[in-house]
């Protein structure tokens, strides 16, 4: 547990509670928790509706929709490096594309193969925060980044989901005039607390200064254009994605039926409660085809097709991160050989003698820094996600 946990718990709380308290909330505890999670709705969605539709989903994929899910994901992904070369280049920090795009594959990879579906960017925003020398701008960019495709995934269900036929329209409807109540009544209060406010504090200088680099990174009129364009292509992907995953699953429904579907299912995906995606998106996805008169078994497949589409069109990340492993270990290899030239009349003995006291040593240390997950391979400093 930290001092900010401990202080932030209060001086009035038990030891021991806030001990418990700094454990739930660290980001380890929560990603363990939020793999759990998911787990667990995946199990219950199998007891509940049994295997069969997963299998069947799973049987009608052939290589064609392999094909098409590759396709579909680099453009999606290309669009994705774009939006994040644009968003860093906002604030002033060098990222070229073909680095990016590299980055943003394997980012995908480390997503669906690692519990919390975050770790991925979590990695890429350190290592390119710590290749310009600038580690705050580095991780503001990968999070401007995702804020710009999750604000266009809000604006597209605050429109489709209300108009378009969906599980949700008739709710939405009744909720809609409680939730604008609920809304004013919240401007009035922060309103109110502004006003009474008689010196400004240091809070909201910093707050000040945040949303005005989010302002340049995604808004101006530099950015803004190529930030909206590349949101919007890659919004469409994803629901393309969907789509294909619906008809691979059997579901003969028109699009217009499967959109706002889509929709409900990347609205879950983002709830940090998965293993590599896993998790939400198969309950929603079950509720909403059960709603939509489509059936829920048949809603589950299409979500286990969906993210089995979705790891194949990631797996080029995979290869971008053993490449680069090799490198590392290539990397460590000559620097090895530069540090013992075994040169001079005394080159052979100093050249064993160098090897039996320091290589094993040396050799260990350049091992752990080639690691893949390495965020500068050749100063040996490996990086986790807990290190951020």
């Amino acid at each position: 547990m930290t001092g900010t946990t401990a202080a932030r718990v209060g001086p009035g709380v038990p030891s021991s509670l806030r001990v418990l308290l700094g454990r739930f909330g660290s980001r380890r505890t929560r990603t363990r928790l939020g793999a759990v999670a998911g787990v667990a709705i995946v199990g219950v969605l199998f007891w509940r509706l049994g295997t069969g539709a997963f299998l069947d989903g799973l049987r009608r994929i052939d290589a064609v929709t392999l094909l098409l899910a590759l396709g579909i994901g680099a453009v999606t992904t290309v669009f994705s490096a774009w939006r994040w070369a644009l968003v860093a280049r906002g604030l002033r920090i060098r990222l070229p594309f073909g680095p990016a795009l590299a980055d943003y594959y394997r980012a995908l990879f480390l997503n669906a193969a690692l519990p919390g579906g975050v770790l991925g960017d979590v990695h890429r925003a350190v290592r390119h925060g710590r290749s310009e020398g600038d580690l705050r701008r580095g991780v503001k960019a990968v999070v401007l980044e995702r804020a710009a495709g999750q604000l266009a995934l809000f604006a597209a269900a605050a429109v489709i989901l209300p108009v378009m036929p969906s599980p949700v329209r008739d709710e939405a409807r009744h909720i809609a005039p409680l939730a604008a109540l609920a809304a004013l009544g919240a401007l009035a209060v922060l309103l109110a607390l502004r006003m009474n406010r008689a010196v400004p504090s240091r809070r909201g200088g910093t707050t000040r200064a945040l949303l005005a680099e989010a302002r340049e990174g995604l808004l101006s009129r530099r950015n803004g254009p190529g930030v909206l364009a590349s949101s919007v292509v890659v919004l469409a992907g994803y629901v393309a994605m969907f789509v294909l995953a619906a008809r691979v699953a059997g579901t003969a429904a028109s699009v217009a039926v499967l959109v706002p579907l889509a929709v409900l299912a990347l609205l879950a995906m983002g709830l940090p409660l998965n293993v590599g995606g896993w998790g939400p998106r198969e309950g929603v996805t079950a509720w909403a085809f059960g709603a939509a008169g489509l059936g829920a078994g048949r809603g589950l497949a299409v979500a286990v097709v969906y993210g089995v589409l979705s790891l194949v069109a990631s797996l080029p990340g995979l290869v971008v991160l053993v490449a680069r492993w090799y490198a590392g270990l290539r990397a460590a290899d000559r620097t090895r050989a530069a540090a013992n030239p075994g040169s001079g009349p005394h080159g052979a003995y100093a050249s064993e003698v160098s090897i039996e006291k320091y290589v094993p040593k040396e050799s260990a240390r350049l091992a752990r820094s080639s690691f893949p997950f390495s965020a500068d391979p050749s100063e040996g400093r490996p990086m986790t996600p807990e290190s951020v």
